[in-house]
């Protein structure tokens, strides 16, 4: 007889996902969000606004929750997903709180393009964390500068953890990114 073991690390934990209306990054929020709710976590996802939100490579997703709409102090962890997209998460005021008011209390993560944003709000002025490496038009330079600029120190690695602060550098950090986000929880 085989006995199959039972994913259950973050029963009852609450995540809040957040993506960016348009090209957001496919991978970044689909293997995280299914290791999340496979491992019993409730997982909300949110945006700028409701409604169909679009992947970069097609991934759609019914999005129920405006960033408006949640109160960060409902959940265990907030993860912000990176892409294309990025830069309207990281433009709008709501998201930048999110991501201040998270930074002291809650598991806050953020993969690819969306370190960008915590180094924005502030959140990781101080801490390490790491960032897909690319040009950043809305600061005219690379994105491992736009931590620096923020005060944060950039760590050339696939996901990098300073305390509550977990990032991951893309699409390919996506599985370890939600491994480090789940083992943290599960320390809680």
């Amino acid at each position: 007889m085989t006995v199959t073991r039972m994913k259950m690390k973050i029963k009852d934990r609450k995540i809040l996902m957040i993506i960016a209306p348009e090209k957001f990054r496919d991978e970044e929020f689909e293997v995280p969000y299914k290791k999340f709710t496979d491992e019993g976590a409730s997982v909300t996802v949110a945006s700028l606004r409701k409604g169909t939100a679009t992947g970069m490579f097609g991934a759609k997703f019914d999005v129920k929750h405006s960033l408006n709409d949640v109160k960060e102090s409902d959940f265990d962890a907030v993860i912000f997903v990176g892409g294309a997209g990025t830069p309207v998460v990281r433009a709008d005021k709501r998201a930048v709180e999110i991501a201040r008011n998270s930074a002291d209390h809650k598991v806050l993560g953020a993969i690819c393009w969306a370190p960008t944003i915590l180094a924005k709000s502030g959140a990781i002025k101080g801490r390490k964390a790491t960032v897909w490496l690319g040009d950043d038009a809305e600061y005219g330079m690379k994105t491992s500068a736009v931590l620096q600029k923020f005060g944060a120190e950039y760590i050339d690695k696939t996901v990098v953890q300073d305390g509550n602060i977990i990032t991951g550098n893309g699409a390919a950090a996506a599985e370890a990114f939600a491994e480090a986000v789940i083992n943290k929880l599960s320390q809680q």
